[in-house]
């Protein structure tokens, strides 16, 4: 659905990573001293938040000389003068000598070290220390010229405020900054993502331009709109950068804003964030309630994510390889993996060696986990003599020696790189759709036959395989589509569905998986995401193996239909009810059966329904793919407290007995533990764009957390992951229910037995 026009234009990138092996860019500079096994002293704050293209004052040795690390590979390293560069590792590199800057790769340096992650560092003169001291000695009152938002960095020495809340002291500095630029500026510097720890220091950086002496006030709001903090200082005519030192021990998302009490002004927008704002968000931590889940094996955790990794050589996102730290900071565990035929051999047969395929830098670490694509034939395989997904091949046997290779490739590269994940996973088709961008339009017996020989061909040198389909666009399609392909015996070459979860024309703030989209048709379903979820499992249970697990491999949130990026939308409202709905729909797809959900997309991007990212899109008006800035929306930080409070655990299922309005799913952690249970509110009379996402809906629920006749706590976390105690009197908890998730954490799995409906045929895996 939504994912098409993306689908196709990463096609090349793709094949690009398939062709050339992109290596990994490392999180931040601090990284480099584990990847490239050197030593060094302890790392000041700024380094530990600069780019893979700054510099550190933290120097290395190597070879008897020091280094100051630079760049990641594909980045660039910036220096003054000539300097030698070093690029490799610390046991395998190559040394050449540039003025002013080097890129760091394969085709400046060669390769000194063949499939291992390399970094490039320039020498250290004798001069460069005393220079420094120098240029400070004498010139107390500058600084270099403040960079761009979207590069600014942090000072290397903050100390968190004193007390509790969200807090900014007063400016620690201020100092000349570049002429040129808005006349109000701000950010949030740090690895590329905006997100910080709680209860850590991390600066806020102010840059104005009046032209006469002024004074600036300023705000930073959450979610709901609610100012958390403020302040005012004065500043000096001209280019002046102010940096306050700030800390939080609340999570979630925050906006600030400002203007000039003389000169006005606000700030300006970049890329898809509209006016007035600058945006950062403070990451949960809820191991008090909720300590870390042991997994039997790593292929429980239950959040994927799409779109951040699709990078051409040169580009970094977020400080990093496309995937961390941003997919770190978020709990996502899952991403998508390339093998697609028609990639791998696009001119003959016989060319994908599975000896000799090397999987991509950025999975070799083991910690995400590789949803491995195989839709799309070759055109030399195909009967129209074109690149396709629009039919099965003309020799099935062909295509069953294809996947036999893939199968074994993919058998060693788990055993490699994931020895602690059971199983690997095979996605056959990506949305067939009949009016989407890749529709079938072969008849449905070849469709199965193509599953036949994809499933028999992964199976014969894969042990481990998971062979999985048919992946349409809507929750409400792939339950039609079942209900044919089913009794043409698909079911005995899928061990395992994939969907796209979308369930509505256009999902959207307006149009949340809560609201019955068609009560007429009761051909397929009833309406409404919970429904549609049930037909779907009835089908799996009827024609898939017991326990055959259930993948959403994407589904994201729009803004509203017939919105478009601009200077002033979206406005707080907005962002607040993607973030509400977002969370809601992942939530109901797990709670109703799913095993495992994608995220969609990272940032905004063009081509589709606006506001698809849960992240802003910095550099471009009408977003990207492959971003290079971002800066986080409310949505990416309910996404953070979801997986923080969600993966790790099992589905129990919807609570029974609700009342009109109300949704409650109980989930239990792994190993026996806690029932976390998810709740909240909503009347689509009350939401809505014309009279406004309402954040003061409510509704009284009494849960039942514990036998009667006891009385306790529970611990209650919000949408971004705050953590309350709330007190229970005779087993029952008295809440008040919102349109934002809720999480109750409580102890007594018993009374939950029969308070729950399980999905039909949902086995714990």
């Amino acid at each position: 659905m939504s994912n098409v026009r993306e689908h196709r234009a990463l096609r090349p990138l793709a094949g690009a990573f398939a062709t050339h092996g992109l290596a990994l860019r490392a999180a931040a500079l601090a990284a480099a001293f584990v990847l490239l096994g050197l030593t060094a002293g302890p790392c000041s704050t700024a380094a530990a938040a600069a780019g893979p293209d700054s510099t550190s004052p933290a120097d290395l040795t190597v070879d008897g000389r020091k280094w100051t690390p630079c760049a990641a590979e594909y980045g660039t390293c910036r220096f003054s003068g000539t300097r030698d560069v070093l690029y490799g590792t610390v046991a395998q590199h190559v040394v050449k000598t540039f003025s002013n800057s080097a890129d760091c790769n394969n085709g400046v340096f060669g390769d000194p070290a063949p499939g291992v992650e390399k970094r490039c560092a320039f020498a250290v003169s004798a001069a460069d220390a005393g220079t420094a001291a120098r240029a400070a000695a004498a010139n107390p009152g500058t600084a270099p010229a403040a960079a761009p938002e979207s590069t600014a960095t942090a000072p290397t020495a903050l100390k968190a405020p004193p007390g509790q809340g969200l807090r900014c002291a007063a400016p620690t500095s201020q100092v000349r900054a570049a002429a040129d630029g808005d006349l109000l500026e701000a950010d949030t510097p740090s690895d590329g993502t905006r997100l910080f720890a709680a209860d850590k220091p991390f600066a806020l950086v102010f840059t104005t331009r009046p032209s006469q002496n002024d004074t600036l006030d300023w705000q930073i709001r959450d979610s709901w709109n609610a100012v958390r903090a403020s302040g005012r200082f004065p500043v000096a005519a001209g280019a002046t950068l102010s940096t306050l030192s700030c800390a939080s021990t609340v999570a979630g998302y925050f906006a600030v804003s400002a203007s000039l009490e003389r000169a006005h002004g606000q700030l300006e927008s970049r890329g898809t964030r509209p006016a007035g704002i600058a945006t950062f968000g403070v990451l949960p931590d809820t191991s008090a309630a909720l300590p870390a889940v042991r997994f039997p094996y790593e292929d429980l955790h239950r959040f994927g994510g799409q779109g951040t990794a699709y990078l051409a050589p040169g580009q970094h996102c977020c400080d990093g390889d496309g995937y961390r730290p941003v997919y770190t900071a978020l709990g996502l565990s899952w991403a998508n993996d390339n093998r697609n035929w028609y990639m791998e051999e696009p001119k003959n047969a016989g060319t994908f060696d599975p000896a000799s395929k090397q999987l991509v830098p950025y999975f070799r670490r083991g910690d995400i986990m590789r949803l491995i694509q195989l839709d799309g034939i070759p055109q030399w395989a195909s009967p129209t003599g074109k690149e396709t997904h629009s039919y099965a091949p003309t020799s099935l046997a062909q295509m069953r020696d294809y996947m036999a290779k893939v199968g074994a490739e993919s058998n060693r590269t788990r055993m490699t790189y994931f020895p602690k994940q059971r199983d690997n996973y095979y996605q056959v088709t990506w949305e067939p759709d009949a009016d989407g961008g890749l529709p079938w339009r072969d008849t449905d017996a070849n469709f199965v036959a193509m599953y036949k020989a994809v499933w028999e061909g992964i199976h014969q040198t894969d042990p481990h395989a998971v062979v999985m389909g048919t992946t349409y666009a809507s929750v409400q399609v792939n339950v039609e589509k079942m209900r044919r392909l089913g009794p043409l015996g698909i079911g005995r070459y899928m061990d395992g569905m994939t969907i796209h979860g979308y369930y509505d024309i256009g999902t959207t703030p307006s149009h949340p998986p809560e609201r019955v989209a068609d009560p007429g048709n009761l051909g397929t379903v009833p309406g409404a995401l919970p429904a549609a979820m049930r037909a779907l499992r009835h089908e799996l249970h009827q024609y898939l193996k017991p326990g055959a697990p259930l993948f959403v491999t994407e589904t994201g949130i729009s803004y509203d239909i017939g919105q478009a990026y601009g200077k002033n939308y979206p406005g707080a409202n907005v962002l607040y009810a993607q973030a509400a709905v977002v969370a809601r729909t992942h939530l109901i797809l797990l709670g109703e059966g799913a095993d495992m959900t994608y995220v969609f997309y990272l940032a905004d991007m063009p081509d589709t329904a606006p506001g698809y990212g849960i992240f802003f899109e910095l550099d471009h008006p009408d977003g990207a793919y492959g971003p290079t800035h971002i800066s986080p929306k409310p949505a990416a930080l309910a996404v953070a407290a979801m997986t923080r409070i969600i993966d790790g655990t099992d589905t129990l299922g919807p609570l029974r007995n609700l009342p009109k309005g109300v949704y409650a799913y109980a989930f239990r952690r792994l190993g026996g533990g806690k029932i976390v249970t998810a709740l909240w509110t909503h009347d689509n009379d009350a939401w809505n764009a014309k009279t406004g996402f309402s954040a003061s809906q409510s509704a009284d629920y009494r849960l039942r957390v514990d036998a009667p006749g006891t009385s306790g706590e529970v611990t209650v976390f919000d949408m971004m992951g705050n953590a309350s105690t709330l007190t229970y009197r005779d087993g029952v908890a008295s809440l008040k229910l919102s349109p934002t998730p809720i999480y109750v954490v409580s102890d007594n799995a018993g009374v939950f037995k029969d308070a729950v409906m399980t999905p039909e045929g949902y086995v714990p895996r």
